[in-house]
């Protein structure tokens, strides 16, 4: 039921008071709602001020008292006058006969926003229940309908039917209708609910109910396939009466018959890796772990069948994915092997192999967790925000690492490559030289060679061709004899008699393990599980690009990958992950299947059988070419290739990762390129100008339709108003810019040419703001508060992220307030009004002076505040300049005299509405009285909407008007005030409105109609010409003022 408008007026806050900004004493909360609508009422009781002859239509105080800041005394501390109640009884008398009665604005509810709701099960029930029960025709003329209003009569009836039912709420967001007992009870979304998470997908583009599928059944999928397949296969095989000759033949046969090319490929690359990377899963140049080099082999092995089968059996989205491990994280096995070996100590070689054997399988485990948690949180995303060149320079430590380890394993070291001068003299040895040379030469050969020949056959062939040519002349030739190569250091050493492919599973033994050394291995395991977070995000999806995979969903593929690795860790075994080139090659071989995948973990598994009897029999040179060529790639790829992508100084930490694992130490290096980025990404973000643009108010004004001596004014004193629009998250590192490009604004030169008195900063595009930022904020408003600046900040409510940021550093404490607002047109708005009660309080003083009496209106303190101590009279430049401006706007307009009283309305209006842009006099005017009605709106009546055709043209005498305008380009709105024009364009264009105009404070108008129209063009031609002739100044200067204000918010 609505409020009855005495009750309304008893509860309002006296503007007068302000009490939100005058309270000095415990900190209240800012309302930025109470702001705008303070702002709101000046603007309106600026523009019947402009109207009256000496305030006669509002209240009995000049603009000088209305609501504001403490900082608007400095406005007015120049015109000297006296308290009204000096005046004589009679004139007092005189000036408040005519006043117009306050009515307040009615409560505006508090409508909370709930949550993010499903749209409904479909597009068509959601616009049913959007609905409502009736719809009006489209207006016709002479068809009036509400929210349409163009028709006087239908217009004045329906502002008086519902008078006192519809209400604008005037908010920070905008305008907004009250409830009452018409309001439907089906509301439409509210704009303030959570937005939809498109991330998580929550948005669907059909409508459709949100059906979120939960993480768990991920689980379920990876062995749904199997399951169901195995069920089939056991179906058909029990029923003899279901088989099918040529399906048995083509399953059984020819299917596997086609996949064998693949699958030969596949399990030849995994015997390669296994050769390079299982080899030297030990540090074999340790005596301690010199025989470990078949365990090493037979761990990867297992690791490679188990990530194989739970790829194949529908873990992962691709059908032809081959799991494997990846060299990358041989140097974190062999920091975890060195720091055991530090602590236990090489005089207890089995507890130092038990401590290490079971660490290689807990970080397996481990990998496996983080893996399968992020895919069941649903964390997919978020590893995409890890730098790339972090990994790039990890990758170079690897190539680094892996050159290091061919010397290492070529030229038969004990322990690891030093880079002193006794290593190096070792490798020059008579004995040794060869040794290392030679799969050095080949190893660059097989480099550069690559790049000529692409066929995936080459690089296989070429390795397979070494031991080929190497045992050729070992039978050619007698002195060539195995056993003598084998102490010479050109073959490996086999393993001992008898001894299987399981045997690293006797190396376990926990109860010789010892925690406290395994302990002190976690931080490399977390390293390790850190690589491999890094690179599952961009394997992955190239993958999915490259062959084609559109259905890629990489929590899934997480959580394969966490499966995978924590079985390996539990076989005793270690991580895996989906290698691309493998699968690539793989894929393109003719693999591109489940069963292919299957067949391929088979085969592997029957080499698993075969043991580790070969490796007595792999040429070294083999082995060290391998490893050769594979650093020699990684190295170039991330020190070389990427020099003229990369920035200088994301190459320099792709440098300093690679020198510090080199050199020192791998896992140390990943930490220092951490920091590296870290420091690269405060430097990089400090060097983007937080500062979007800066304006002055001379180009950046607010959307306020104001009378033309007002906005000739605020042209003129627009410098004195400063807008910076800021952008990004502000920091410590952006913020400084901001304050010395902020600071300059008040040296004494740069003040004395552009004075400002009030500064926003438009915090619209801001994203977030830390400690040093909101301090710098506080900070700058003490500086400036010394020259009487004024500090608004927009595109900030109190209640806000960045809005608390800033109460809680203090931000306007101390008598230095400081205005959040909701958006950069009402500061722009705000700012205006202060400077317009500036003009009125000089128009105030300077009647009171021609009248030889004092102001009844003016009521100045007679001394001034000393918060503004330093604009003497006219002394700044500032204070000179608003009282120049004011003594010519009110020398060159002709403003209302004793006899304008006598006139008519809308005379008086078109005189004072058409100031400046006609030199017509009011007999001219008096011709065109007859053509207009008087018509009173309520609030959120609808004069028209956009797309109507435009039947009237209307002079505003009280009240304000929102238009509304609706463009593919984005939406905008006008504030319309009391002597102004509205909707003359289209009107005497006859074109269709392109604004809907909504009363937002109710309002009194006088409205010409078409008929009017048409008879004046008929009886007073002269007239109508004139009034075209003002239609398009007034056109102009709004289009323009609009233009600047939409480039402005969009700088």
């Amino acid at each position: 039921m609505p409020i009855p408008e005495s009750t309304l007026s008893a509860q309002r806050e006296p503007t007068r008071s302000f009490f939100h900004s005058s309270f000095r004493g415990q900190l209240v909360p800012v309302d930025s709602e109470q702001n705008a609508r303070n702002v709101r009422e000046d603007t309106a009781e600026l523009a019947s001020y402009a109207l009256s002859e000496q305030a006669s239509s509002i209240r009995s105080a000049s603009p000088s008292q209305w609501s504001g800041s403490a900082t608007q005394s400095h406005l007015e501390a120049y015109f000297q006058h006296d308290d009204e109640s000096d005046l004589p009884t009679p004139l007092a008398e005189d000036l408040r006969q005519d006043t117009i009665r306050e009515v307040a604005e009615p409560v505006s509810p508090e409508l909370g926003a709930g949550p993010y709701r499903s749209p409904g099960n479909s597009v068509l029930s959601e616009m049913i229940r959007r609905s409502p029960p009736s719809t009006s025709p489209p207006n016709q003329e002479g068809a009036p309908i509400r929210g349409g209003i163009d028709s006087p009569e239908e217009a004045e009836h329906e502002g008086r039917e519902e008078e006192g039912q519809r209400h604008l709420a005037v908010t920070s967001e905008g305008v907004k209708l009250s409830s009452d007992e018409q309001t439907p009870l089906l509301h439409n979304k509210s704009r303030e609910s959570r937005p939809p998470d498109y991330i998580h997908g929550e948005v669907d583009l059909e409508g459709q109910g949100l059906r979120r599928r939960p993480s768990w059944p991920r689980i379920s999928q990876i062995v749904a396939w199997p399951i169901k397949k195995g069920k089939s296969v056991i179906r058909e095989a029990t029923i003899p009466k279901n088989w099918d000759r040529r399906t048995i033949w083509h399953n059984a046969v020819v299917e596997p018959a086609s996949h064998m090319p693949a699958v030969v490929l596949g399990c030849l690359l995994n015997i390669l890796d296994a050769l390079s990377y299982g080899m030297i899963l030990f540090p074999l140049g340790q005596p301690i772990f010199e025989k470990l080099g078949p365990a090493g082999i037979s761990m990867f092995y297992v690791s490679c069948i188990i990530s194989q089968l739970v790829y194949s059996c529908g873990g992962s989205i691709f059908k032809g994915g081959v799991g494997s491990e990846m060299i990358e994280v041989v140097p974190f096995f062999h920091k975890m092997a060195f720091t055991i070996l530090g602590r236990v100590g090489e005089d207890k070689p089995d507890a130092v192999i038990a401590t290490t054997i079971t660490a290689y399988a807990m970080s397996s485990v481990l990998t496996g967790l983080v893996f399968f948690l992020m895919g069941v949180c649903r964390f997919g995303y978020i590893v995409g925000f890890i730098p790339r060149h972090i990994l790039i320079g990890c990758i170079g430590g690897v190539g680094w690492f892996l050159v290091a380890t061919g010397f290492e394993v070529t030229a038969r070291l004990d322990g690891n490559l030093n880079y002193d001068l006794p290593t190096l003299r070792k490798m020059f040895q008579a004995d040794r030289v060869a040794l290392w040379l030679v799969p050095l030469f080949l190893a660059i050969v097989l480099y550069v060679t690559q790049k000529r020949y692409t066929s995936k056959y080459y690089l296989p062939t070429y390795i397979l061709a070494i031991p080929a040519i190497f045992y050729f002349f070992v039978s050619a030739l007698d002195e060539l004899q195995p056993s003598n190569l084998r102490k010479a250091g050109w073959i490996f050493d086999g393993p001992g008699a008898g001894e299987p492919w399981w045997y690293f599973f006797t190396l376990y033994n926990f109860k010789i393990v010892d925690w406290g050394a395994l302990a002190e291995t976690i931080p490399a395991m977390f390293a390790l599980t850190f690589f491999g977070v890094l690179h599952v995000p961009i394997n992955v999806p190239a993958l999915a690009f490259n062959v084609g995979e559109d259905n890629l969903d990489l929590d899934r593929e997480l959580i394969a990958h966490g499966i995978s690795n924590a079985l390996s860790g539990l076989s005793g075994s270690i991580q895996n992950y989906l290698v691309y080139t493998n699968s690539v090659l793989f894929i393109r071989s003719g693999g591109n299947s489940r069963l292919a995948g299957i067949m391929l973990a088979i085969l592997t598994f029957a080499v698993l059988l075969v043991g580790p009897v070969i490796i007595g029999y792999i040429p070294v040179m083999m082995v060290g070419v391998l490893i050769f060529v594979l650093g020699f790639e990684l190295f170039f790829e991330a020190v070389w290739e990427p020099r003229k992508k990369l920035k200088w100084l994301e190459y320099l930490t792709v440098v300093a990762i690679v020198l510090i694992m080199g050199i020192y130490d791998f896992v140390a290096g990943i930490f220092a390129g951490i920091g590296l980025a870290f420091l690269s990404l405060v430097v990089q973000t400090s060097r983007i100008p937080a500062v979007r643009a800066s304006y002055s108010g001379e180009i950046a004004g607010s959307t306020v339709r104001r009378n033309p001596v007002q906005h000739q004014y605020l042209r003129q004193v627009g410098k004195q108003i400063h807008v910076t629009k800021l952008a990004g998250y502000l920091f410590f590192g952006t913020i400084v810019s901001v304050e010395e490009r902020i600071r300059r604004l008040i040296d004494d030169e740069a003040f004395n040419d552009r004075p400002i008195r009030y500064l926003i900063f438009d915090l619209c595009h801001v994203t977030g703001i830390d400690y040093s930022a909101a301090e710098a904020f506080n900070r700058i408003n003490r500086v400036f508060s010394k020259k009487s600046v004024t500090m608004v900040m927009s595109g900030v409510s109190a209640d806000s992220p960045i809005g608390l940021s800033l109460q809680n550093v203090g931000l306007g404490d101390g008598g230095n307030e400081v205005k959040l607002l909701g958006d950069l047109n009402a500061a722009l708005e705000s700012c205006e009004n202060e400077l317009l009660k500036a003009l009125y309080a000089s128009r105030e003083a300077r009647t009171a002076r021609n009248a030889q009496v004092p102001s009844v209106n003016l009521d100045v303190p007679r001394q001034r505040s000393s918060s503004h101590s330093i604009d003497v009279q006219f002394s700044s430049p500032r204070q000179r300049q608003l009282h120049q401006v004011a003594h010519r706007t009110l020398r060159e307009v002709e403003w209302p005299t004793p006899r304008w009283q006598n006139f008519k309305e809308p005379l008086r209006l078109l005189l004072q509405a058409f100031q400046g842009l006609t030199d017509k006099n009011e007999d001219f005017w008096f011709r065109a009285v007859p053509y207009f009605t008087k018509h009173e709106y309520a609030a959120g009546d609808v004069l028209f909407r956009s797309g109507q055709p435009a039947n009237g043209f209307y002079l505003l005498e009280d009240g304000i008007l929102r238009a509304d305008y609706e463009l593919p380009q984005g939406r905008y709105f006008e504030s319309i005030v009391a002597g102004t024009t509205c909707g003359e364009l289209p009107f005497f264009s006859e074109t269709e409105r392109t604004a809907t105009v909504q009363v937002e404070r109710a309002c009194v108008a006088w409205l010409m109609d078409r008929d009017q129209w048409d008879k004046l063009q008929e009886t007073e031609p002269d007239v109508a010409r004139e009034l075209l002739r003002i239609s398009l100044k007034l056109t102009s200067e709004r289009m323009s003022a609009i233009t600047s204000y939409v480039l402005t918010t969009a700088g």
